[in-house]
This record gives structure tokens, sequence and C-alpha cells, in this order.
């Protein structure tokens, strides 16, 4: 039980770091109200956002409208939409800033909004966009949609193409983006294969499994219904850990070594803590520390302990809350029709689960045959090829894209 609960707490510290780190970030916030041909739009920066087009301090209020009037627009049918001048300096709370600006578009087709500003100063700068379309063409209900605009999608469709597409989209268009989006993930995927590899019965591939879904089905529904969004690029990153941590997990199990894998790691870690304080990469210190910490013990006591169906479930769910910002990444870069999320959810994570179980299943029963036909290489084999495979994989995702 001790173990359990170190696990369960380490864990929750490298959640917090997680969610912890993501709210140091670049961001700031919009809020567009289309109405036809108009288009108004709010925008709320911190000051510490605006502080960084500007060596000598705040810009000023004019400074800061020009800017903002070049880099933030709406456009239709491909055209960028005519500013209504001025742009007005607004009364914000301590700490922020805020400017209305507003628009008159050339038609109602097609549009969508772009926003540039602070990727030029901040490329991992992040602008959380409210839309709501109170006019939808042919009198139908206006509607509201909240999307993440980043500096590899600054533009977002707001009616015609892809956000069409969404809004009359069935319940099993959704379930397919799910299964799509688990059999195209290469990562998920490769964890998915990891979790094969650690089962020695089909028992303890239930309990992962579970597990694996339970954490995966939380964090999902928490980040695109956007009660907690954590940074992608940190999220990216950790995913490729958990590949690596399957996989030293068989090495230290198949090696008796788990004392001497846990040191190594924990190494490895301390190292990318150094380089992250000298300037070298991009994840927090405390990030870093928190899944050093969780790592290290995970492989101790795996190493130790005689059942670990149950740490698994316990483990996996963890991997899973990861996995699940993961899988919500995908779904926020869409324009997600908000009065829908509710059936869209369900059915994305029913594609999910649709998606890992074909791949665990198929990986299981292929195994499975070429056992029973003798046609398989002794175990030990097998795990150390596929172990040494994840390790080096997820090491190497897990290093780039923490730098």
């Amino acid at each position: 039980m001790n173990a359990f609960l170190r696990l369960l707490v380490l864990a929750a510290a490298l959640l917090g770091a997680t969610t912890t780190a993501a709210h140091v970030r670049s961001e700031s916030h919009s809020v567009w109200e289309i109405n036809g041909r108009h288009v108004d739009l709010l925008m709320t920066l911190p000051v510490l956002e605006t502080a960084r087009l500007s060596r000598g301090g705040q810009p000023s209020d004019a400074e800061l409208a020009t800017y903002l009037a070049a880099r933030v627009y709406p456009l239709a049918d491909g055209r960028r939409c005519a500013p209504v001048p001025p742009v007005q300096a607004l009364g914000a709370r301590a700490g922020y800033r805020r400017f209305d600006l507003t628009f008159v578009c050339p038609s109602v087709h097609n549009l969508a909004v772009r926003n540039q500003a602070f990727f030029d100063v901040a490329p991992g700068h992040v602008n959380y966009a409210q839309i709501q379309n109170a006019q939808v063409q042919g009198g139908g209900a206006g509607a509201f949609t909240e999307q993440l605009i980043t500096r590899d999608r600054q533009t977002v469709q707001v009616t015609g193409g892809e956000a069409d597409r969404l809004k009359a989209a069935g319940f099993l268009d959704f379930v397919t983006m799910g299964v799509v989006h688990i059999l195209t993930g290469i990562d998920h995927m490769a964890f998915l294969v990891g979790l094969v590899l650690i089962s020695r019965q089909l028992k303890d591939l239930l309990f992962v499994v579970t597990g694996f879904t339970l954490g995966h089905s939380l964090t999902l529904a928490l980040a695109v219904t956007g009660v907690i969004r954590p940074q992608a690029d940190f999220i990216d990153a950790l995913v490729a850990l958990t590949i690596a941590l399957i996989g030293l997990e068989n090495v230290a199990i198949q090696a008796h070594r788990a004392k001497a894998v846990a040191a190594g790691f924990a190494v490895a870690l301390a190292a990318m803590i150094a380089l992250r304080l000298a300037g070298v990469g991009a994840l927090p210190p405390l990030l870093l520390l928190g899944a050093g910490l969780f790592g290290a013990n995970y492989l101790l006591i795996s190493g130790q302990v005689h059942d670990a169906a149950r740490l698994r479930l316990a483990i996996t769910l963890v991997f899973g809350l990861i996995h699940g910002f993961g899988f919500a990444a995908g779904l926020l870069d869409e324009p997600l029709p908000l009065e829908r999320l509710a059936e869209l959810l369900l059915g994305f994570n029913v594609g999910v689960e649709i998606g890992q179980l074909t791949v665990v299943s198929t990986v299981w029963g292929l195994a499975w045959s070429l056992v029973r036909l003798r046609l398989a290489p002794p175990r030990p084999i097998v795990v150390d090829g596929a172990a040494a495979s994840l390790v080096g994989v997820g090491l190497f995702w897990f290093v780039t894209r923490a730098l």
C-alpha cells in the first residue's frame, strides 16, 4: 500500500507541475462578436505580454493599437475585413490592458478570424478565442465556439469549410474522428504496443487498458471543456516520456536491475534540469523534476512488486491523464460547435476506445497466434528487442520535444 501511496503522491506532483507550467506561458484572450458583416473584437492582454513589445517598458495605447490593428482581423471569402477606426483602449483590471476593434466585412460568406499578434516576440504564445456568431446566414440561431490560436494555427474558420462540416456532422462522424486520431498517432500507437508488452496475461492487459481509458477520458473532457488547458508542447514531451518509461520498466524487470535503471533515469532528468537552468530547452525545471521523481520511483516499485497488475492500473491511469490532453489537442485544432460538445466528446471518446482496442487486440492476437503455431521467438528476445525500441524512440521524441 505504501508503494501505491508514494506513486499517487508523485503523480499528483507531476500533474500539478504540468498545470502550473501551463499558467506561466505567454497567453492572451480575445472575444469576437459577429453580427452579419459587422465584427467587434475585444482583446485582453496581460501587461507581461505587452511589455514584450517595448524594451523600455510598456508601449503606449497608440503603439499597441497600431500593433493589434495590423495583426488581428477577420476574413470573409479570404479577404481581409476593413477596420473601422479608432481602436479604443478600454479600462481593465490591474495587470491587464483591453482594446476594442471594429470591422466591416465585404460579405458574410466563409468567415474566419486571424490573430498574428505576439508570435513575433513569443513563438509559444497562445490566444484563447471566444467566437460568437450572432446571426448565422439563413436566419438560424447564433453559434458560440472556443478556440486556441497558436503560431501554427493563426486562422480559425467560423463559417464555411471545416466549420460547417463539424456543425452538420453526425455521431458516427465524431466516432470516426476518434478512430482516425488513434490510428494516425504514431506515439499513441507505440504506447499501446508497450501496454501489450508489459502484460503477460490477458488479465494484466485488461487492468492496464482500463487504467489508460479512465485517465484519458477524464482529461480529454477537462481540456476540451476548458477546465484545464496545459501547454501542448509540454504534453507532447510527456507523452513521449510515457513510451520510454514503459520500455524501461521491461528492461528493469528482465535484467533484474530496477535500481540501476531508476538511477540512470533520474540522472538523465537531472542533466536535463541542469541544461534548462543553463538556458537550453523549453520544459520548466519543476516539470522535469516531477517527471524525474515519478519515473524513478515508478521503476523502483515496479521492480519490487510481485503482482504488478493493480500497480499498473494506477500507473496507466496517470499515463492516460497525460495522453488525454494529447487527444484533446487534436480536437482543439477544430472549430468545435459548443452546443454539441457533449455529443462530440462522447463520440470522439468512443472512437478512441475502438481505435485503441483494435491496436491492442491485433497485437495481442498476432502474438498469441505465433505462440500457438510455435513460430514465435522466445519471449525474452521479443521483450528485450521491443523494450529497447520503445526506450530509444521514446527518449528521442522526449529530448527533441523538450529542446
